[in-house]
């Protein structure tokens, strides 16, 4: 059954867009401070489709998810008790004491990785600017992880190129029915367990 073939043919017409880039740092500004959607999603198909411009791409998604970063700064320095609550309901809640508590601790390092990583960045911008961390190395820790992660995903992406592009139309829908299987998998794993 092939549902995710045209799901993938759509997705790389719109990262040929003449308004992707615009689409790409508005979602990468977004996610930073309160969008749950990573910019990953339009970075990885536009470095594919338009590969000599992936650094380009890469660059706009650093800066604008920086800039996002810093709107989510400002929202745990000045406005944190406006959204402590609904905080509190998310299932985020967690993730911002762990969040807080790894300030405590590593600071600039815990910023680092969570530009980097798939944790979600917009729990740490916002816990930083709660706990006062020092916005110069805010802003520095996140240009280093998140230029890390997206120069990487743009690279590699451009690096695969037209082959890439061929394997991932002829395996999406394998790919995709194995990813919505392992996820399935993982939801009657926690079930059970929990």
């Amino acid at each position: 059954m092939k549902i995710f073939s045209p799901l993938y043919e759509r997705a790389m017409r719109w990262a040929r867009h003449r308004h992707a880039p615009w689409y790409l740092g508005g979602l990468s500004f977004a996610e930073s401070s309160f969008f749950p959607i990573p910019p990953d999603v339009m970075l990885a198909p536009m470095s594919l489709a338009q590969p000599a411009r992936a650094g380009w791409f890469a660059l706009l998604t650093t800066l604008s998810s920086v800039a996002g970063g810093v709107l989510g700064y400002a929202i745990g320095m000045f406005a944190f008790d406006l959204i402590e609550p609904l905080l509190r309901e998310s299932a985020h809640w967690d993730k911002y004491l762990l969040a807080q508590a790894w300030f405590g601790r590593w600071g600039f390092w815990a910023v680092f990785l969570a530009g980097f990583s798939p944790i979600p960045y917009k729990i740490f911008t916002i816990a930083a600017g709660a706990a006062a961390m020092a916005l110069g190395p805010f802003v520095l820790a996140s240009l280093v992880g998140r230029g890390a992660r997206f120069f990487m995903v743009a690279g590699l992406m451009a690096w695969g190129g037209p082959r890439m592009e061929a394997a991932l139309r002829r395996s999406v829908d394998r790919i995709g029915w194995i990813t919505v299987a392992l996820t399935l998998l993982g939801v009657a794993v926690m079930q059970w367990r929990g």
